[in-house]
């Protein structure tokens, strides 16, 4: 398989200088025009540096999208570009969706926080500690980790309950309510007790709760036997970083984890309602964005599958990243400025590596501030 080039995404970053137009690829507010070019430089030097084919990325400030664009490649073999609407698989980013339709489950009293999983599904053996849906969405329960080959099961057709058999019968690692360590795992079980305490299956909950009522309509689960709209191929590295096709894999037995497809446009949609939406009440957004005291004294930073830290100038954000086989992921809020940033990837990648917060730096006020002093300091 060719490499992507790095000369010809330099000039692809280049070109959007003189590009004043909006297409199915490219929509901007000329607004931010000056913020939009500096953060689509570092993005594009990231997937040239990291041989990535395609991706998309996408801006929104005060509830409206000011920049969305599909870069490089959906299919290397078809030459089929990626788009605003293409499909990316975003892997535990998913848990942002789960999360929000397990709170919309608590509001509407189906769900109670603090009950025990074996109240709502007896099929999960009893630990030495309780364990409680709580603990399950905010990675609190002691549930130990997947390794490589169970996070990456090459298994098809393989079920929800079918997927709890890898560890439902292990012991804890810590006592519910200690530390914090994320796991697959939990988010498999917690969508299990989403589905027995409801009666209907994730992906219809997924739907209905998240992803129709928010006009999402590039998200829904990943099903490799079917022909899904907008998907773009999937691409792995090998170890002199040549991009090759990925194997295939079928997660939906690790559907509320890290089984959905999406895109840049739509994490930011989501990141908006969040902020913005009626739908979602002030008690949701509170339980949403607070993290839980643990019993170790340590510091939590995770929240129903949000990570909850400052920036080193003290900027409060919100963020999730998600990396999986032939796709990776990144949302960032930052609350305070009514900023939200996102990518998605279609390659096996670290999505931890994904520059958003270089990118998000052009549009923060202080460093806007510093820019602009440093602009005047060099006439």
């Amino acid at each position: 398989m060719k490499r992507v080039s790095l000369v010809g995404l330099i000039i692809f970053a280049l070109a959007f200088m003189g590009c004043n137009k909006e297409n199915d690829n490219l929509f901007y507010n000329k607004k931010f025009v000056k913020e939009i070019k500096e953060g689509r430089k570092e993005f594009a030097f990231y997937m040239a540096r990291n041989y990535i084919p395609g991706a998309s990325l996408a801006i929104a400030k005060d509830g409206e999208i000011i920049y969305s664009e599909g870069l490089g490649y959906a299919s290397k073999d078809l030459e089929v570009p990626a788009t605003r609407k293409t499909k990316f698989r975003i892997g535990e980013t998913t848990e942002l969706f789960t999360s929000l339709a397990y709170q919309k489950l608590i509001d509407n009293g189906v769900l109670q926080a603090d009950s025990s999983v074996q109240y709502y599904y007896s099929g999960f053996p009893e630990k030495n500690a309780k364990i409680t849906l709580d603990n399950l969405v905010n990675h609190s329960s002691g549930i130990r980790k997947p390794n490589e080959n169970e996070k990456n099961d090459r298994g098809f057709n393989k079920s929800m309950a079918k997927g709890l058999e890898l560890f439902k019968d292990d012991p804890l690692t810590f006592a519910p309510d200690m530390y914090q360590e994320v796991s697959i795992f939990n988010y498999n079980l917690l969508g299990t007790v989403m589905e027995k305490a409801t009666g209907k299956k994730i992906k219809a909950l997924l739907h209905e709760l998240v992803i129709d009522t928010l006009h999402l309509e590039n998200t829904e689960i990943d099903n490799p036997f079917l022909t899904i709209k907008d998907r773009s191929d999937f691409f792995d590295l090998n170890m002199v970083s040549q991009v090759s096709n990925c194997i295939s894999y079928d997660l939906r037995f690790s559907a509320p984890a890290q089984g959905l497809l999406s895109n840049a446009e739509d994490l930011v949609k989501l990141g908006n309602e969040l902020l913005y939406s009626d739908y979602i009440t002030d008690r949701m957004r509170q339980r949403l964005f607070t993290t839980p005291q643990l019993t170790s004294g340590l510091q939590s930073q995770l929240s129903n599958g949000w990570i909850i830290a400052q920036t080193r100038s003290g900027e409060q954000y919100y963020a999730r990243s998600g990396s999986v086989k032939g796709g990776g992921s990144v949302l960032l809020i930052f609350p305070q400025h009514n900023l939200v940033f996102a990518a998605t990837t279609n390659v096996t990648s670290n999505s931890d590596d994904i520059p958003i917060f270089n990118i998000a730096k052009h549009f923060l006020p202080e460093n806007k501030g510093k820019q602009e002093e440093s602009n005047k300091n060099e006439k």
